[in-house]
C-alpha cells in the first residue's frame, strides 16, 4: 500500500450514471409489442445513369401488432398458409372445370388460349 491519499480514488470504479440496462428478452418484447421499421435504399449509378435501385423495407413486430397495422399478407400467401394454398387450389380447380365444361360443350376449341374466351 502507498501513503498517497488518492490511491483509493484511482482503484475505485466510477459510479454508473447512465440509463438502466435491459436484457435481450425485455428489448425483444418491447420491439415485438410496438414494432420497428427499418428502411433503406441502395442505388447504383454509372456516369449519371441509374443502373439499379433496390428498396428495402423491414417491419419487425408480433402478429397482433402487424394486424393492428393492417398487415396480414402471410394469411393469403399460398407459400405460407395452408388455408390460402387450399383456397388457391380450389380456385384453380374451378377454373379448370369451367374450361373443361366449355371444351366439352364445343364453346372452346383445343387451339384456344388458356385465358381466352374461345374467339
Amino acid at each position: 500500500m502507498t501513503d498517497r491519499p488518492d490511491h483509493d480514488l484511482l482503484c475505485t470504479p466510477p459510479p454508473t450514471t447512465g440509463p438502466p440496462t435491459s436484457d435481450l428478452a425485455e428489448i425483444l418484447e418491447r420491439v415485438l409489442d410496438k414494432g420497428i421499421v427499418i428502411a433503406g435504399d441502395i442505388k447504383i449509378d454509372l456516369l449519371d445513369i441509374e443502373l439499379l435501385t433496390i428498396r428495402l423495407r423491414l417491419f419487425v413486430a408480433s402478429v397482433d401488432t402487424a394486424r393492428k397495422a393492417g398487415i396480414d399478407w402471410w394469411e393469403t400467401d399460398p407459400a405460407l398458409s395452408s388455408r390460402a394454398r387450399r383456397d388457391a387450389l380450389a380456385e384453380e380447380n374451378e377454373r379448370l372445370r369451367e374450361r373443361l365444361d366449355a371444351f366439352e360443350s364445343g364453346e372452346l376449341t383445343a387451339a384456344a388460349p388458356a385465358g381466352g374466351d374461345g374467339a
